[in-house]
């Protein structure tokens, strides 16, 4: 698979989690649309949404409500496209926002793999190829950030890190839509800084190439080690999204 194929791949993904066109992310011009359900959405999005904001780097593709078209299409008009993922601009969205008890929510970088720099990594312990019967005795706090724990059918295959018979590290893949499949990666405390991280998300990214699906891999701006691992991995930044929520959910997530 080409670093092409994989981007229009995920275009073709957004386009059926945005209501749109693959096309639609390359445009010079913003886009907006009216969110709707799709079978072929992210499993986990909430669809429909009021306010959702995507770029690949172009521009935005902004889905919203009826209610929110007009506020929303002032604002991602207003500001070039990357400033509207950032303060001040949020702050502004958010007073544009609140008529409608919404408030910005989840802020988001995703990552595609770069074939070119893709490569299996050694970190010096041993590693495993695990499916679900394997890992079924793993859905603990220590690997929330690696398996779904409210769909544990989503999660397909993964791979540990091992010091003799000890998992120290793993990454796992949550099959989020039919042809992108999500890795999240989480390593021991005492085994960090170790390139296990890198090690178990690049074997595992490589092993669902190999089976014509699309890692993808998400982390948020602020969370520098996961950035660095996505990486050191050997992904790179392919797209962007915020997302507004109803103020009850938003407060509700902050207790």
């Amino acid at each position: 698979m080409t670093n092409n194929e994989i981007l229009n791949i995920a275009l073709q993904q957004s386009a059926y989690d945005c209501h749109c066109r693959p096309e639609d992310f390359l445009s010079d011009r913003n886009v907006v649309t009216i969110s709707s359900p799709n079978p072929n959405a992210r499993k986990y999005l909430p669809l429909p949404f009021s306010c959702d904001l995507v770029s690949y780097g172009n521009n935005i593709v902004a889905q919203v409500s009826e209610d929110t078209k007009e506020i929303v299409t002032e604002y991602i008009n207003r500001f070039p496209s990357y400033r509207c993922f950032e303060t001040p601009g949020i702050n502004r969205l958010n007073d544009l926002l609140s008529p409608f008890d919404l408030k910005v929510r989840f802020m988001a970088e995703y990552f595609l793999p770069d074939v070119s720099k893709l490569k299996e990594l050694d970190c010096g312990f041993a590693l495993r190829l695990l499916y679900p019967k394997d890992f079924a005795d793993f859905y603990t706090e220590q690997w929330q950030n690696c398996l779904t724990f409210g769909d544990k059918g989503r999660d397909v295959l993964a791979v540990g890190a091992y010091d003799n018979d000890k998992l120290i590290g793993l990454a796992g893949c949550s099959a989020d839509c039919e042809r992108m499949y999500q890795i999240g990666v989480d390593v021991l405390p005492e085994y960090r800084r170790k390139g296990i991280a890198s090690a178990v998300t690049s074997m595992l990214a490589i092993e669902l190439l190999k089976r014509e699906i699309v890692p993808f891999y998400c982390a948020a701006w602020s969370n520098i080690k996961s950035v660095r691992n996505a990486i050191r991995s050997g992904f790179r930044p392919a797209w962007v999204e915020l997302t507004a929520r109803e103020v009850n959910f938003v407060n509700e997530m902050l207790k």
